[in-house]
């Protein structure tokens, strides 16, 4: 338990280290502006997020833990009336021996050694209307590539549809993204079919001087699994800030804390997830 507060608290005055001001910049944007902008998962502009993730109470005495670190950088390209965004996920995950043999879909077999190594790659390519509405959508695929060490992923190929519908009505954010996986080839070995569903919605509430509350949490589906072994769903929302600089591009930070209230024998009983994002948005590049 004295870990686990050590590590909240250390993200926590990460979240708070940093001081800024809320004026507008060059573009005219005020840092609620802005944090709006980076809550939108198909908005105009470039950013390299990166997410920590710390998961605790896997195996089958609830006593292993699991770190994940997520690179997910997104280029928007715009193709007529629409904005196609690219958008990478590169993992790279450690696993404690006791974590047993199942961490949601990232272990494909058993194994009481520590692992430690890159997982799978994933690529969203997204189409969304330039010039969008009150409610915003956007519709592409997924790709996901067998790039992992060891057995911290499957060896097989998998595409899928990703859709997402979100609107920003005053201060809030309100939204949620879908997609769904399936093998397309690779090996023949059953342990690593893949018939995927991750589901997220997000809530955020911004506040004038870039503050926010949010909750994002990721339900997954594994479809290979029996009855009542397929779902895992957490509950729970954090705080972030968005921080703006005189002389260096704005920064996003986030901070969130998650129960898992339905999950599969040996999955994570809780998470904690610390994200740094550095945005690029195009307006502030217009003259």
């Amino acid at each position: 338990m004295i870990y686990k507060c050590r590590y909240i608290v250390v993200c926590l005055l990460a979240l708070t280290a940093f001081n800024t001001n809320a004026e507008k910049n060059d573009a005219g944007m005020s840092a609620e502006d802005m944090a709006k902008m980076s809550q939108n998962p198909v908005g105009n502009m470039y950013s390299i997020p990166l997410e920590v993730w710390h998961h605790d109470g896997l195996g089958p005495e609830e006593e292993g833990s699991a770190n994940a670190l997520f690179l997910r950088p997104v280029v928007p390209v715009t193709v007529g009336k629409f904005n196609l965004i690219n958008r990478f996920i590169i993992p790279y995950i450690g696993i404690d021996p006791n974590a047993g043999t199942d961490l949601g879909d990232i272990i494909t077999e058993p194994s009481l050694d520590k692992q430690t190594g890159l997982g799978n790659i994933q690529y969203q390519a997204i189409f969304s209307p330039a010039d969008a509405g009150a409610v915003i959508w956007g519709l592409g695929a997924v790709a996901e590539f067998p790039t992992h060490s060891g057995n911290l992923g499957s060896d097989n190929y998998s595409t899928g549809p990703v859709a997402l519908v979100l609107s920003m009505p005053g201060d809030w954010v309100f939204g949620t993204l879908i997609q769904n996986m399936w093998s397309i080839g690779g090996t023949s070995n059953s342990n690593h079919d893949v018939n995927k569903l991750i589901w997220q919605y997000f809530v955020n509430y911004n506040f004038d001087d870039g503050w926010y509350l949010t909750t994002t949490p990721i339900m997954t589906a594994d479809w290979t699994k029996e009855s009542g072994e397929q779902w895992t769903v957490p509950v729970g929302g954090g705080v972030g800030k968005l921080m703006k600089f005189e002389s260096f591009p704005p920064l996003d930070f986030k901070l969130q804390a998650f129960s898992t209230v339905v999950r599969p024998a040996g999955s994570p009983e809780w998470s904690v997830m610390f994200s740094m994002k550095l945005i690029l948005p195009k307006a502030l590049f217009r003259k």
